[in-house]
C-alpha cells in the first residue's frame, strides 16, 4: 500500500481529527499509485496516524476514512460505514421516507454523498477516492437498502478538480422523470434527473418548521424558491396567500406542482422571475408582507468571492426587510461555508441599519441532524438559517 509520511509539525491539525492532507503538508510518498489509490499516512516521526486515498491532482492530496489499518478496497468496508450512517438517519428520522444518507467526511466516507429519496438513491462521487470505488459503494447500498434505482449526480464542477469527467447517468434499477417525497406532512415532488444538486434539498427540513407559528394568516414571500418548498409549507400552515420567485421557469413548473400536489394552488402561486429586481419592484408597488424567506443559492464559492458575495447578500436582505410589515419576520439563509456566522450576522445588522428597520434575532438555526457537523471537521458546517423580527 501507498506510505504517505507529512513534513515535521504538520500533523497537528490532521491528529486532532481533520480528515484532509494538502499536497505541501507533504514530506514523501512510497509505492505511489494511480489517483483513488488507498494509502496509509505517518507522521514525520514513523508513527501511523490513519488510512485513506491519495490523488495526486487535487490540492487535497490524502483523505482520511479510518484512524487505524483497514483494507477500503472491499464491500464490507461500505457496507459497515453506511450501516452506521444509516442508523444514525433511523435514530433521528425514524418515520421520514427521504433523507441524507451518506454526508462525506462527517460519515467518515470523504467524497461520497448519498441522498434517498423515498425508494430511490441519488449518489455523487466527488473524489477519485470514491470513483474509483463505485461498484463496492453501489454493491453495498444494494445489499443495505434494496432501492428501485441508484442515480449518479456527479455534474459538479469538484469532480473537475479530482481529474474526472462530469455527469448524469443511471446506476441501476430505474429513476421515473418525478420521485414524490415527504417532509413534515407534505407531498413534495423531486427531479432526480435534473433537479439542483442531487434532485432536490434536504437540509432545511427541520427549518420549514420556523413557519408553522409564524405564518398563518399572513402574507408571504418566498424568494429563490426554487421546488416551492418553503412555499409550500407556508401554505400548509394557514397562510393566507404565498407568492414564490425563483429565475428559473423550470423550478417554477415544478413548485406549481408540488403546491397541486398539496392542495395549496389557490393561496400558494408562483413568478419565474429575477429575485433581486422582483424584490425593488414589490417596493416600488407599496406592497408589504408579515414573512420574507430568502433561501439563495451559494453566492460565494471560495474566500475571494466573499467580498462580493456580502454585497448580494446585503442587498437582499435590506429589499426583504424594506418589505416585511410591523412585526414580521425574516427568514433568511446562507448554505455558503466561507460565509461564516459572525459574518453573517454583521452582514444583518448592516442590511437593518440600511432599511432603516429596528429588528430583533429570534433564532439562529443551521442544518438538519442528516447533515451532521463533526467539530474537528468545520467544514462540515455550512447552513446559516437566521430568524428576525422587525420591530
Amino acid at each position: 500500500m501507498m506510505r504517505i509520511t507529512l513534513k515535521k509539525n504538520e500533523d497537528r491539525r490532521i491528529k486532532a481529527g481533520h480528515p484532509w492532507v494538502f499536497s505541501n503538508e507533504i514530506a514523501r510518498i512510497e509505492e505511489a499509485g494511480e489517483p483513488g489509490a488507498a494509502a496509509e499516512l505517518y507522521d514525520a516521526g514513523g508513527g501511523f496516524i490513519g488510512t485513506g486515498y491519495h490523488n495526486h491532482h487535487s490540492l487535497i492530496a490524502c483523505r482520511l476514512v479510518a484512524r487505524q489499518p483497514v483494507d477500503i478496497d472491499m464491500v464490507t468496508f461500505f457496507e459497515e460505514r453506511i450501516a452506521v450512517a444509516l442508523a444514525h438517519r433511523r435514530v433521528c428520522y425514524p418515520t421520514l421516507d427521504s433523507v441524507r444518507l451518506v454526508y462525506g467526511e462527517s460519515d467518515y466516507l470523504p467524497g461520497l454523498v448519498v441522498d434517498k429519496y423515498a425508494d430511490y438513491l441519488s449518489v455523487q462521487f466527488l473524489t477519485a477516492g470514491m470513483e474509483r470505488r463505485r461498484e463496492l459503494i453501489l454493491e453495498a447500498l444494494r445489499r443495505l437498502l434494496a432501492p428501485k434505482g441508484i442515480i449518479g449526480r456527479n455534474d459538479v464542477a469538484v469532480r473537475s478538480m479530482e481529474g474526472l469527467e462530469e455527469g448524469v447517468e443511471l446506476l441501476y434499477g430505474e429513476i421515473p422523470a418525478a420521485v414524490s417525497m415527504q417532509e413534515n406532512g407534505l407531498n413534495l415532488e423531486v427531479d432526480l434527473w435534473h433537479g439542483q444538486k442531487t434532485g432536490g434539498f434536504l437540509d432545511q427540513k427541520e427549518n420549514h418548521l420556523l413557519l408553522r407559528d409564524i405564518s398563518k394568516g399572513k402574507r408571504v414571500l418566498d424568494c429563490f424558491c426554487y421546488s416551492g418548498s418553503w412555499a409550500a409549507h407556508a401554505g400548509f400552515f394557514g397562510a393566507a396567500e404565498v407568492l414564490g420567485l425563483d429565475i428559473s421557469e423550470r423550478a417554477v413548473a415544478l413548485a406549481q406542482r408540488n403546491a397541486a400536489l398539496n392542495g395549496l394552488t389557490g393561496r400558494v402561486g408562483f413568478e419565474a422571475c429575477d429575485a433581486f429586481d422582483r424584490l425593488r419592484s414589490l417596493k416600488l408597488e407599496g406592497q408589504q408582507f408579515g414573512v420574507v424567506v430568502l433561501d439563495p443559492p451559494a453566492f460565494v464559492k471560495n474566500r475571494k468571492q466573499l467580498a462580493e458575495a456580502i454585497k448580494g447578500y446585503l442587498t437582499i436582505n435590506r429589499r426583504a426587510l424594506e418589505l416585511l410589515e410591523p412585526g414580521g419576520y425574516l427568514i433568511t439563509c446562507s448554505c455558503s461555508y466561507h460565509m461564516g456566522r459572525e459574518p453573517f450576522r454583521e452582514m444583518l445588522a448592516s442590511a437593518a441599519r440600511q432599511a432603516k428597520r429596528e429588528v430583533r434575532l429570534v433564532t439562529a438555526r443551521s442544518q438538519a441532524a442528516d447533515h451532521p457537523v463533526l467539530l474537528s471537521f468545520p467544514e462540515s458546517e455550512y447552513l446559516k438559517c437566521v430568524v428576525l423580527q422587525a420591530i
